[in-house]
């Protein structure tokens, strides 16, 4: 499935932005503060610039194309046309560290996330919007692709914040047991989104029931760093820090690949490209690299008959997928040595945990004991 690796950075990669309007182009923000934009289909650096001084913490296209939006830790965020200069266009000052940025979908506007939630015009010097929600300073910032106005939040008391737009005000706020590092919203099903969190696991919610979990992902052995959709709403990609990347069907509990080299190390970020063809990653190696999204997928022209073939072999398998062979085959993922053991003992840890909670109700009252389930015992509490 590894396609190639895209070298130019000096330090790792901690963010990375695909372009909504150019099929081939991202660009990717590295811990000494540089960015550079690639194109894919030559594998080379487009534009690059010396953006911020320390990390670069966020990047964002416009949905046009052309605008690219920053942010690091020098409290400053940069607008940039990266087809014009290699100077930023525009420069604002923020009075906190921003630490995550994204672009509005239709409007000219863009969120930053830090010590508060801020909403900016760019043809203004000052934040049109500031929401705050308890204590904990935002680590997360995403518009809703299909309700614009729509906004979400992760801030580090292990909150999960939704704030409307049009009404200037906060919807609610759903504190989970362990802190999330990304959110990636559902772009087909407005409602739905996907946390990678802490815990290992990655969690699909519907915005309207925060009270449950649609879904529980779990096949990781280490805390989720990132996650993305692909555009076409039916499947996911995630990074973790045990240095895989897993791809997931939106409405299953484990993944169906996981890619992983010996060189690659912590996973910073991921993307799915915009045909759905690809997996970009982004990791602490400094480099930048390109999977496909189905692991024998031929690249290039395909003639009738060989997409034909391709389909037939699809529904044989489709056919005969609950057969055991063949269910095997399917199912079974190559990982490294340490992953098969930290597999394991997760596996012996969550049957201890299972049978001291089987012990513990059996030896008391009945009903004394509520039972939660597994898509429900990780939320705490949902604030209105």
């Amino acid at each position: 499935p590894f396609v190639g690796a895209l070298e130019g950075h000096l330090d790792g990669v901690c963010t990375m932005a695909k372009n909504p309007a150019v099929l081939n182009m991202i660009a990717t923000g590295s811990c000494d503060g540089e960015i550079i934009q690639w194109r894919l289909s030559q594998r080379e650096v487009q534009w690059r610039a010396r953006a911020h001084r320390g990390f670069c913490r966020g990047a964002s296209f416009s949905q046009d194309g052309q605008t690219l939006i920053s942010c690091g830790d020098d409290k400053v965020v940069k607008l940039w046309r990266p087809a014009e200069s290699r100077q930023a266009v525009n420069t604002y000052l923020s009075p906190h560290t921003t630490v995550d940025v994204d672009a509005h979908r239709e409007n000219e506007l863009f969120a930053t996330a830090g010590t508060e939630l801020q909403v900016w015009d760019v043809n203004r010097a000052k934040p049109t919007n500031s929401f705050t929600w308890g204590s904990g300073s935002f680590t997360r910032a995403r518009f809703n692709p299909v309700e614009h106005s729509v906004l979400i939040g992760l801030t580090t008391d292990r909150g999960i914040t939704l704030h409307d737009l049009r009404a200037a005000s906060s919807l609610r706020k759903v504190t989970m047991q362990t802190r999330a590092n990304a959110v990636a919203w559902n772009p087909m099903e407005a409602f739905n989104f996907v946390l990678a969190s802490e815990d290992q696991n990655l969690y699909t919610f519907d915005m309207r029931k925060p009270e449950r979990a649609l879904m529980v992902h779990e096949d990781h052995v280490a805390p989720v760093l990132d996650v993305d959709f692909s555009p076409t709403g039916t499947e996911f990609a995630s990074g973790a820090y045990d240095r895989s990347v897993r791809l997931w069907d939106a409405q299953g509990g484990r993944s169906k690949a996981v890619y992983h080299t010996k060189r690659m190390q912590r996973i910073f970020c991921v993307r799915v490209s915009m045909d759905a063809k690809f997996v970009l990653t982004g990791s602490d190696d400094t480099n930048v690299r390109v999977w496909k999204a189905k692991a024998n997928a031929k690249l290039g022209a395909q003639l009738p008959r060989e997409k034909a073939q391709e389909q037939y072999s699809q529904a044989l398998v489709d056919r005969h997928k609950h057969m055991p062979e063949v269910r095997k085959i399917s199912r079974h993922q190559h990982v490294p040595k340490s992953i098969l053991k930290a597999k394991h003992k997760k596996e012996i840890m969550k049957k201890s945990a299972q049978r001291k909670d089987a012990n513990r109700r059996r030896h008391s009252k009945p009903g004394s004991i509520a039972h939660k389930s597994v898509r429900q015992e990780r939320i705490w509490k949902v604030d209105e």
